[in-house]
């Protein structure tokens, strides 16, 4: 049996789905929080069982019967999470899975600017040091985040942040699709290649294109890392958190994010999509 961790967020949704056009779907168990909100895949077959990073009891019962485990990592940040992701790779040591599968990020190094790229170093170290086999999907960074960091520049026709760099946006689709074909093909031992979209662009291209689809200007504007995190806790946002989203820009403009890498293109069979298309999927969707 796969199991999937986080299966009503996002990525582990989608993962599910793509695992239900591969495997029959008894084959299939999710691990979630809050089990009420996967009922719909639970009427389609799948084990639904609550699960929480934060319970090892919890997790020993989802991971029961599993021969593998897809450990989507958690929304939390610095230690809780690393700490949560220890959690769910003893629980699954002590059920006797064979191998779990990570969803980490091309940026992963205990070096980073960007702190959550640290979490994920510590947690392949974890898993390095688990005794079990292991793939780490170093997933592109998540194009969603681009369409955040967008935020209401479509209606202002401004978009105002730090100095930035270019980045791989990689779709959520895309990075789920090859999730489910790791599982299911046995694809990389250890730590995968980038899995990254074919091209890296910087917010002012991620501007131009979104005008170019709107047909409105948006002119891209730097601003210095003080007035950007001064604006962020002006508006709420803890000051832990502020830096952390400070992070996202020092790190690409040192280059962390703007490798490009051919072998997300090979899993999945197609082109990955590009930040046009997403931006373009993102559009039809509000209209």
């Amino acid at each position: 049996m796969i199991i999937v961790t986080g299966a009503n967020g996002q990525l582990g949704r989608a993962i599910v789905e793509n695992l239900l056009e591969l495997v029959p779907a008894e084959q299939i168990g999710v691990s979630v929080r809050e089990p009420e909100k996967a009922q719909d895949l639970e009427q389609r077959g799948v084990r639904v069982r609550q699960g929480d990073f934060a319970d090892a009891a919890s997790l020993a019962h989802a991971f029961e019967d599993a021969s593998q485990v897809l450990m989507v990592s958690a929304s939390t940040f610095g230690e809780q999470a690393v700490r949560q992701h220890r959690t769910a790779i003893d629980a699954a040591k002590v059920v006797g899975v064979k191998r779990i599968l990570y969803t980490s990020h091309m940026g992963s190094n205990p070096a980073s600017l960007f702190p959550p790229m640290r979490n994920h170093a510590a947690t392949e170290k974890a898993l390095q040091e688990s005794g079990l086999a292991f793939t780490s999907l170093r997933n592109g960074y998540y194009a969603s985040s681009a369409i955040w960091m967008l935020g209401n520049a479509l209606e202002t026709g401004e978009l105002s942040a730090p100095e930035d760099g270019p980045v791989s946006w990689t779709a959520h689709a895309d990075l789920a699709k090859a999730a489910a074909i790791a599982l299911t093909q046995g694809e990389f031992e250890g730590i995968s290649p980038d899995l990254t979209t074919s091209e890296a662009l910087d917010l002012a291209a991620v501007a131009e294109i979104a005008s170019e689809l709107t047909g409105k200007t948006i002119r891209r504007i730097v601003v210095s890392d003080d007035v950007f995190r001064s604006g962020l806790i002006a508006h709420g946002t803890p000051e832990p958190v502020a830096d952390m989203v400070l992070g996202i820009y020092t790190a690409s403009r040192k280059g962390e994010f703007t490798h490009v890498d051919p072998t997300l293109a090979r899993l999945i069979g197609q082109p990955p999509m590009t930040m046009r298309d997403v931006l373009m999927a993102t559009l039809q969707t509000v209209k």
